[in-house]
């Protein structure tokens, strides 16, 4: 064999192998040198892309308070509990305890871990109590911690809840308020980079990229004390007649700014299990109606403004009904012959009918667009609606006719309330808010002054003891107002035994400060009409609102009726 084909000794394939292992050495010292002197940023990054971490710091959400600084919506700390998924993957052991804690299923929280496994951060449980949050803590489980939140809390509960919304589980408006001024009471999440050690916990805060701005509170025009008054008498009359629905709107005449806002049935926003579509409706911006009676104030003003009626001006109502094509209109029973004035008193639909056929029927189409029917009032509360005001090419005499007392349009119980507020306001309509106004409110002139006032002076005869609203006056306070008893709309046409029940009126008569309109969607009995079911509860709450407020009594009984009183009494 010869010496080239000789195989290689073993002390050859020693030094071969050294030679190897040095050359490795060497290149693997070269490489780690180069990677520490040169290029150092390289493992930096590789580092940083393991531990460092950005993390948001969220922003407390700004209060909501009422007029008077009563809060109505706060922000409070929470702790939730989050996990690293593949560490408590790790930890089987402890899911029993750690599910009993947290009213879960072993099932849940392995459900959980896998689904999320390829990241470092999971919520096991959101916006636990502090007794519940330091039983999880006292578990010690490895990859198990607590991260800060906010929980929104609703001091008053279901009495704004209609108004206020509610926030998400994030701390985002999702209704009313909350959504309306999300922007101006979320603020904006910090940021800060902080270093983590693999079971994700913040070993090192490295440093501040952005601060915290938290959220700007918000007053809003509501008065808790006129709110929770209106809450309690009108969930009174829907249980006292077992009606389906009923809205209250309360309006500062001189301002435009909505001092209360009511729905039934309400919800509780701090319940969120008692969050369901159907009761977090804001019916007095969503739900529209024909307003019936309530419009005929508006119909005889335009009478009024054209100079050919005044309130003497003798309307004849007899026999009670009117024949106009194939209709009839229907009084409750024949009045005669009646004043212009008395056409109010008595809620006359045929005197109604007869003076609005005295006129083109654009004529009281214009008159009630001017007043903001068929539009929406702008407040700015999600969902509002504008209701409907036809207008027609050409029009029906009976279309004429039913609409000068109240069937053919359609309104919300806001868009209501702001027409009586012209009255009130000497034919100012004012645009309408939900926050305080500050300084002077420009309106717009839509009836004349003369009008306003003769107007309210036949609406307090309506509630005189020959008025159908008797049942809407105020001790020591002279009220003006109008009921309406309205035939509901069924796929049928219109229910003959199903009603809505509607006042609408003003108070002190000598200077009005508050304008109220109450709704009651479908009272059961014997009592339907609006001077029996809604008109009880204007009282009821005008008066509280009047006294709240402090305004003086206008109503000075004659010192013969004083005299009387005191015989009677004793």
């Amino acid at each position: 064999m010869s010496a080239r084909h000789q195989p290689i000794t073993y002390a050859g394939r020693h030094w071969l192998v050294l030679v190897i292992l040095f050359l490795s050495l060497g290149l693997l010292a070269a490489r780690a040198g180069f990677l520490q002197v040169v290029d150092t940023d390289y493992l930096k990054a590789q580092g940083d892309a393991r531990y460092l971490r950005v993390v948001h710091t969220p922003p407390t959400r700004g209060m909501i308070i009422d007029r008077n600084g009563q809060p109505l919506a706060v922000s409070t700390p929470v702790d939730s509990v989050w996990a690293h998924p593949g560490t408590l993957l790790e930890q089987g052991h402890s899911w029993r305890k750690l599910a009993r804690t947290l009213k879960m299923s072993p099932a849940q929280i392995k459900k959980l871990c896998r689904k999320n496994r390829k990241r470092e951060f999971t919520y096991l449980k959101r916006h636990l109590p502090p007794e519940t949050s330091k039983r999880v803590m006292s578990l010690k489980i490895p990859g198990v911690d607590l991260v800060r939140e906010y929980r929104r809390y609703y001091p008053a509960g279901p009495y704004t809840g209609h108004v206020l919304g509610f926030t998400n589980i994030d701390d985002e408006g999702q209704e009313g308020i909350e959504l309306a001024y999300n922007a101006h009471l979320s603020g904006v999440a910090g940021k800060t980079r902080v270093l983590k050690d693999r079971l994700g916990h913040i070993v090192e805060r490295v440093e501040r990229i952005q601060p915290v701005i938290n959220g700007g509170d918000l007053s809003i025009s509501l008065d808790a004390r006129i709110q929770f008054l209106a809450h309690r008498y009108l969930k009174a009359a829907v249980h006292r007649h077992q009606a389906k629905s009923a809205s209250v709107v309360v309006l500062d005449a001189k301002t435009g700014e909505v001092l209360a806002m009511v729905n039934e049935p309400s919800f509780n926003p701090n319940n969120r299990d008692d969050i369901r579509g159907s009761r977090f409706r804001n019916r007095a911006v969503t739900d529209v109606f024909e307003p019936g009676s309530t419009i005929k104030p508006f119909t005889i003003a335009m009478a009024l403004e054209s100079g050919r009626f005044g309130p003497d001006t003798r309307v004849d109502t007899t026999p009670g009904h009117l024949m106009i094509g194939r209709h009839r209109v229907r009084d409750v029973k024949d009045y005669g012959l009646l004043t212009v004035s008395r056409v109010i008193v008595k809620s006359s639909n045929v005197g109604a009918a007869k003076i609005a056929l005295e006129f083109e029927p654009q004529r009281l189409f214009v008159a009630l667009k001017l007043l903001g029917f068929g539009d929406a009032t702008g407040l700015g509360l999600p969902g509002e609606v504008a209701g409907s005001l036809p207008e027609r090419r050409r029009w029906r005499p009976i279309e004429q006719a039913t609409l000068a007392f109240g069937y053919g349009l359609s309104a919300t119980p806001l868009q209501l309330a702001r027409a009586y507020a012209v009255l009130a306001n000497d034919g100012i309509l004012l645009p309408l808010s939900i926050t305080p106004v500050r300084g002077p409110v420009v309106g717009e002139r839509v009836m004349g002054r003369t009008i306003a006032r003769q107007m309210r002076q036949m609406l307090e005869k309506s509630v005189s003891d020959h008025g159908t609203g008797r049942a809407a006056r105020v001790d020591r306070y002279r009220v003006a107002g109008k009921t309406g008893t309205v035939h509901k709309v069924t796929e049928s046409g219109y229910a003959e035994d199903r009603y809505m029940s509607v006042f609408a009126g003003m108070a002190p008569v000598s200077d009005p400060r508050l304008v109220m309109v109450v709704v009651v969607n479908d009272p059961q009995g014997e009592n339907y009409y609006g001077g029996e079911v809604a008109a009880p509860v204007f009282s009821k709450v005008m008066a509280g609102a009047l006294r709240f407020l402090n305004l003086p009594p206008d109503h000075h009984p004659e010192p013969m009726q004083q005299a009387n009183a005191s015989g009677a009494g004793a």
